[in-house]
């Protein structure tokens, strides 16, 4: 199978070398990661919580979107990081965004906002 090109946002806790702090903060570090071995699945639910040394950051597939599910969501993964990780992921994870909303948009993170103006293209073109 082949694996798209993309630009990968990288998450990195390895402790740097003594240095300025200035110097440290300018430069983020990159660590080759071989990711021949690893499983993807697909999140459309996530829930977090957390302790006072770490934030634990469940996913699963909700097979009912709208409404209130009507049996338990099953977890599949189950991510435990640090706060300090956690707020590096953050970062990345934001910056990834501001980029793709600069290419394609604001997204929407409101289903109802998404949902209704499709429904009014709809009602005025009957």
């Amino acid at each position: 199978m082949a694996k798209a090109e993309e630009k990968k946002e990288e998450v990195n806790e390895t402790a740097a070398p003594a240095a300025a702090p200035a110097e440290q903060a300018a430069a983020p570090q990159r660590v080759e990661v071989d990711d021949s071995s690893v499983t993807a699945c697909y999140a459309n639910f996530c829930r977090v919580n957390g302790t006072p040394e770490e934030l634990i950051i469940d996913f699963g597939l909700n097979s009912q979107p709208f409404g209130a599910p009507q049996k338990a969501l099953p977890v599949n993964q189950r991510l435990v990081v640090n706060y300090y990780t956690a707020k590096r992921l953050m970062a990345a994870l934001q910056l990834s965004i501001q980029r793709h909303e600069a290419a394609f948009g604001v997204l929407e993170t409101n289903v109802q906002k998404r949902v209704l103006p499709a429904a009014m293209r709809q009602q005025g073109g009957k």
